[in-house]
């Protein structure tokens, strides 16, 4: 279940009904992209580490301005990060 003050990251579902450990990629991106403080130490409470690197290592639908800042934030390689692929024959990190 999600808290009340989350359902605002999930405007495209029933949150209420919505299980996060069943779909761990779209809550971790849903946190990663629009959450704020309180959100993310919900995210680290109910998810792991290697749980969340892996959304920002694979997740493309993040913004460039996230994933780079996630990637800092958990001392990824941004070579390592999908949102940061070259898209258009430009680099996203350019």
């Amino acid at each position: 279940m999600i808290p009340k003050h989350l359902h605002s990251l999930f405007w495209d579902i029933d949150p209420d009904a919505f299980t996060p450990r069943a779909f761990p990629e779209y809550t971790i991106l849903r946190v990663l992209e629009y959450g704020d403080e309180e959100a993310v130490a919900w995210m680290r409470a109910n998810f792991s580490e290697p749980e969340v690197c892996h959304v920002i290592r694979s997740e493309s639908r993040l913004s460039p301005r996230s994933a780079n800042f996630w990637a800092l934030i958990h001392g990824l390689p941004t070579r390592e990060v999908a949102a940061l692929e070259k898209q258009d024959g430009r680099s996203a990190r350019s």
